[in-house]
């Protein structure tokens, strides 16, 4: 987990980066100008990576990046620009401050992550110090002997800052060198060459008579005594602006009719028919806000940005449903539904950049909040479930050697649990009911949508893509992949849906809303398997398949999360690396 100081006044870029973070449970502040920027610097200890732009209506971000690059302490914080200005003096200045990125919006969480990455290997708060191992060491310290060091350097530190501040009043340099002699020998000491470096900063102002620069150098003591007490406890935490009281939501009297039904014996609320036709009235897939705003971000007319785009499309399950709606009305098919566009990339390729500029302003948007419901279902855990299940229907084709299934078993898998989305849009305190109401009884899913509604999910899904005109192989997915056997059509395709849904469920790949289980069924046992065995060569090893594929999933828990980012371009090489 890293904390990041986002200066960028534009919202939309704020709703973009908060969703990419979010999936590794990261921290943001966002914040206007530099000046509220430096606010935060200096009363939070923890900050890892500020990402800062450089058209700001309140300040100049290379004047910010400069400043800050000046300043004793903070000038080891890794900057990163990531900017709409791509101009080749503004990437010179920036290079030459020393920053550690400079990227030109839209937003890639690919780039963010690795850049989270490269801040975390060599974290700049370490850098104000001794290692400490090595230090103990040399100096013959324990650890618990170093840390009380510190602490009791934080504490002396304490009682001389005021002292100081009034050196300033006489023009006293004799006091200040007896001031800060004992206090720069203790933290010689103790390896805090932060405090070191801010000490004889003092000394050569009060030597040089540089009083007007005294204020801000003794306020720097302030951050240097919260530095120390990081070190000296580093699981105490200093970062109070990254620790907001918890958001709460409360019960909206909506969601309260919905929790109170089934007492009340008013279950199901609505029925199948008029759920039909709230799905019928929608002009499009829902979209979840912050992924709107990136969508948006990217979707600006210039043809550089297809690429970007085509990634982000493919990623999330409601931007993929609906490029595909978008593309098939725009390039309707000559002949019977197989002339169905179902390749999301291809989706965003063939609408060409004037109709994906149309489709960022008039997208369906769901709040994140809606989704989230701690402490087991939120929206990057359905994201990560969503993609999870595209990314292992795609190994289990590759695997089991279904290669023509390959690529529509992808974007069925992204797109087979996207009645959520809808319902969560059509009625959001009816969905968080649904699933609060499944968590705390630890019921399946898809009965408490059937008391509730009368029908799952699923079937909503079925029902949007057979209306919408989305293909009816993902049609058949969606309608029978909670019972494979019964299914009449892409039999083979719904069975590996199911399966790879199975597996992520199982392997806590994200969260689909489901209680977990506690045992996972052997693959031999399932349903699936009985369907798919029948095309799969007698000496298939199925053991190290099952063996295989549980890997897989462990290693998509941590790629999703951001420490390994992998774009839809990669699936299969990842796949045939593995």
């Amino acid at each position: 987990m890293a904390r990041i100081l986002l200066l960028d006044p534009s919202e939309t870029a704020r709703r973009a980066l908060h969703g990419i973070l979010a999936r590794g449970d990261h921290k943001l502040v966002a914040v206007d100008t530099p000046s509220q920027a430096w606010t935060i610097l200096r009363r939070n200890q923890g900050v890892d990576l500020v990402i800062t732009e450089l058209i700001l209506p309140s300040g100049n971000g290379l004047a910010f990046i400069g400043q800050l690059k000046a300043d004793l302490l903070l000038k080891l914080l890794p900057v990163i620009v990531y900017t709409a200005d791509g101009s080749r003096d503004a990437v010179r200045q920036a290079v030459s401050l020393g920053v550690q990125n400079f990227l030109i919006k839209p937003y890639h969480d690919d780039n963010i992550f690795a850049e989270l990455d490269k801040a975390g290997a060599n974290p700049w708060r370490d850098r104000h110090f001794e290692e400490e191992k090595s230090f103990c060491k040399m100096m013959g310290y324990t650890p618990a002997g170093l840390h009380r060091m510190l602490d009791d350097l934080r504490q002396d530190l304490g009682g001389v800052v005021e002292p100081l501040r009034k050196c300033a009043e006489n023009s006293d340099r004799h006091a200040v060198g007896r001031l800060t002699a004992p206090l720069r020998d203790n933290a010689e000491a103790a390896g805090a060459w932060c405090l070191v470096e801010c000490l004889q900063h003092l000394a050569e102002l009060a030597i040089e008579g540089r009083w007007a620069a005294w204020p801000s150098a003794v306020e720097a003591l302030n951050f240097c005594s919260l530095l120390i007490a990081g070190r000296a406890d580093p699981g105490r935490d200093l970062s109070p602006d990254f620790n907001p009281p918890e958001e709460t939501h409360p019960e909206t009297a909506e969601q309260a009719t919905w929790a109170a039904a089934p007492a009340e014996g008013r279950c199901p609320l609505l029925s199948r028919e008029r759920l039909f036709r709230e799905i019928e009235a929608l002009p499009g897939c829902p979209v979840i806000a912050s992924v709107a705003a990136s969508f948006q971000m990217v979707a600006n007319g210039h043809p550089s940005c297809i690429n970007p785009l085509m990634d982000l499309v493919a990623r999330d399950p409601g931007l993929s449903a609906q490029m595909l709606l978008a593309a098939n009305k725009a390039h309707p098919p000559a002949g019977d539904d197989s002339d169905r566009i179902e390749d999301a990339r291809l989706a965003v390729g063939l609408l060409g950049e004037i109709r994906l500029e149309q489709q960022a302003r008039s997208l369906l948007v769901i709040e994140e909040r809606i989704m989230n419901l701690p402490p087991t279902f939120s929206w990057p855990r359905y994201w990560t479930y969503q993609r999870g299940v595209a990314r292992i229907a795609q190994i289990i084709c590759r695997d089991l050697e279904f290669n023509s299934l390959e690529s529509v078993a992808r974007t069925a898998g992204q797109l087979h649990d996207m009645g959520k989305l809808l319902l969560a849009y059509l009625h959001p305190g009816g969905f968080r009911a649904i699933l609060e109401h499944a968590q705390q009884n630890r019921l399946p899913l898809d009965k408490v949508e059937k008391l509730f509604l009368g029908c799952t999910t699923m079937e909503l899904a079925a029902h949007f893509a057979d209306h919408s005109g989305l293909s009816r192989h993902f049609a058949n997915v969606m309608r029978w992949i909670d019972d494979p056997g019964a299914a009449t059509e892409d039999v083979n395709l719904v069975a590996i849906i199911s399966l790879a849904r199975d597996l992520c469920q199982h392997n806590h790949v994200g969260a689909s809303g489901d209680p977990v289980r506690a045992d996972a069924m052997a693959i031999e046992a399932t349903a699936e398997w009985q369907i798919l065995r029948e095309s799969v060569y007698p000496s298939f090893n199925l053991q190290k398949f099952e063996s295989a594929i549980h890997a897989h999933c462990e290693q998509l828990r941590t790629e999703f999360s951001g420490h390994q980012a992998g774009s839809v371009r990669e699936i299969a090489v990842h796949a045939a690396v593995s």
